[in-house]
């Protein structure tokens, strides 16, 4: 029971300081022997079970339809980017114009879930990228940064999982992505610090220099107005 205890503290101690186990996603061998449907199933039955055991009345005709709307939102929407089937197709394109410097795509909306509480990660992704001879749609880094965010994640993982799969699709070691976002496992509970925010940045390639990366920051703190 003592050895019990002591690593329920250490777990919770890992969630709480925000450490990451893996640089992949941890998942099971069996993770898609379920289709969405029985997942839906499963989960829709477990919380029920879990606001019952809190105490809440689920004949009341605002939360009779909450363990259905949870469970599809946890399949369909918010950890929708554990199928390996919703990954983006991300084409590329011959740099036919023969453009050589770094394309910014800065300012993109994420919104994750902290694998620690489950609750919500909220930021801003600025990537960079300098072609070898392909480029890719500007949307697609959006809906990359989408998919591996649509998780229980951490930020590090984030960070690195975005910028390996466009090294992948670009066929090139020069990517960079910074991620600023505020983690409401930090800023409404524990500590319950509602100014913080954290920021990770994983650097590829020609990234590393420090004048290139000087360009990418130069270019990400530039202010945009319509």
């Amino acid at each position: 029971m003592k050895i019990d205890t002591t690593l329920e503290e250490q777990f919770d101690n890992m969630g709480d300081d925000h450490i990451s186990s893996a640089e992949d996603t941890p998942m099971r061998e069996d993770a898609f022997a379920l289709n969405d449907k029985e997942k839906i199933e499963k989960i829709k039955a477990s919380v029920t079970d879990i606001l019952h055991t809190l105490g809440l009345d689920l004949n009341d005709d605002s939360l009779k339809g909450t363990p259905n709307r949870v469970a599809k939102m946890f399949v369909n929407e918010i950890f929708g980017g554990l199928h390996p089937d919703r990954k983006p197709k991300a084409s590329t394109f011959d740099n036919k114009y023969k453009y050589g410097e770094m394309l910014v795509e800065k300012n993109i909306t994420l919104y994750s879930t902290c694998e620690h509480h489950l609750l919500p990660i909220v930021g801003r992704a600025h990537i960079a990228y300098i072609s070898c001879g392909s480029v890719v749609g500007l949307s697609k880094m959006n809906r990359i940064v989408d998919y591996y965010a649509k998780r229980p994640q951490v930020q590090e993982r984030l960070t690195i999982q975005v910028v390996k799969e466009l090294q992948k699709v670009l066929g090139t070691e020069d990517v960079a992505c910074i991620i600023d976002a505020k983690h409401l496992c930090v800023n409404s509970r524990g500590i319950s610090d509602i100014e913080s925010s954290t920021v990770t940045a994983e650097y590829g390639g020609k990234f590393k220099e420090e004048a290139v990366r000087r360009e990418f920051l130069n270019f990400i703190q530039l202010e945009t107005k319509f």
